[in-house]
C-alpha cells in the first residue's frame, strides 16, 4: 500500500482529538522525519488546546460561584481608553450564556488584533446581551477620567437589551440597583469581563480608525489616541483636535501655551 504523503498524514491528524485513535497508532511506526516532525507539532497543539481549556475553566470561577448562589444573568463589565491623549473612554458590559465557550478568551491587552476582531464577532453572537458606551473627551475634560470611566460603565449596564440580576467589574466600584463583585484585573479572571475588555477595546480601536480618516497627521489609526512620540509631535505641529483630552498632559500644555 502506498505510503501517504506528509501533507496527507498532517491533514487526516487535524481531524483526531486523541493517540489512542488506530491512525496515530499506525503513523508513529513511520521513520520518516517529516512524520515524526508532524507527530510532535500535533502533540504540541494538543497540549496548548488542553492549557487554553484549563485557562478557560479557571476564568469561570467567578460565574460559577455567584450562579451556585441563584444568579443566572451575570453581566461582566469593563472599560478601556482611560490613558490616551485622545479619544473617548469606553466601557462594555456583556452577557454571556452559561455554556459559553471560547479558549484563548483573555484580557483584550493579551490578544492580537485579529484575536479580539475574531473573539468580539464570537462574542456578539452567542452573548444573551451586550452593549457598548462612550463618553468622549469633552466629558472627560469636564468631570475627570475616573468620573467619566464610572458613566461608561454605568451607560454600558443601563443600556443592555436584557437586565442583568449580578455585575462582575473590573477594579471599579459602581453604585447600581444589582448586586456586584468589583475583582482586580478582572480581565484575566473572568469570561465576563475578559468578553467586555474585548468587546470595549474593539469598538475604541474602530472609532478611532474611523477618526483617522479626517486627521490623518495623528496617526490614531496605530496609536489609537495614546501619546506616542509621533502623536505628541503632531500636536506640537498641527495643534489638537476636537477628539484630544484638554485635561491631559502634554494636551494640557499646549492649549496653557497657546492662551
Amino acid at each position: 500500500m502506498k505510503k501517504q504523503s506528509i501533507a496527507e498524514i498532517e491533514a487526516h491528524l487535524s481531524t483526531i482529538e486523541s493517540e489512542d485513535d488506530p491512525f496515530f497508532v499506525e503513523i508513529q511506526r513511520d521513520d520518516r522525519k517529516g512524520v515524526q516532525q508532524s507527530l510532535k507539532k500535533w502533540r504540541r497543539q494538543r497540549e496548548q488546546e488542553q492549557l487554553l481549556q484549563e485557562k478557560f475553566i479557571e476564568m469561570t470561577q467567578f460565574e460559577r460561584k455567584y450562579r451556585r448562589e441563584g444568579f443566572q444573568l451575570i453581566a461582566g463589565i469593563d472599560e478601556v481608553g482611560r490613558g490616551p491623549l485622545a479619544g473617548p473612554v469606553v466601557a462594555a458590559a456583556v452577557i454571556l450564556p452559561e455554556n459559553f465557550f471560547l479558549a484563548g478568551i483573555d484580557d483584550s491587552k493579551k490578544l492580537s488584533e485579529k484575536k479580539r476582531l475574531e473573539y468580539a464577532e464570537i462574542i456578539s453572537r452567542e452573548a444573551l446581551a451586550y452593549s457598548v458606551s462612550m463618553i468622549h473627551a469633552d466629558v472627560i475634560d469636564e468631570i475627570n477620567i475616573y468620573e467619566a470611566t464610572k458613566k461608561a460603565m454605568y451607560g454600558a449596564v443601563a443600556s443592555l437589551d436584557q437586565k442583568p440580576d449580578f455585575l462582575l467589574i473590573d477594579a471599579m466600584k459602581l453604585d447600581t440597583p444589582y448586586p456586584s463583585d468589583s475583582i482586580i484585573k478582572g480581565d484575566a479572571k473572568s469570561i465576563s469581563i475578559a468578553a467586555a475588555s474585548i468587546v470595549a477595546k474593539v469598538a475604541r480601536d474602530e472609532l478611532m480608525k474611523e477618526i483617522s480618516l479626517s486627521y490623518p497627521a495623528y496617526g490614531f489609526q496605530q496609536n489609537m489616541g495614546y501619546g506616542t512620540k509621533e502623536h505628541i509631535q503632531a500636536i506640537q505641529q498641527c495643534g489638537i483636535t476636537p477628539y484630544h483630552r484638554k485635561s491631559f498632559a502634554p494636551v494640557k500644555d499646549f492649549v496653557a501655551q497657546l492662551n
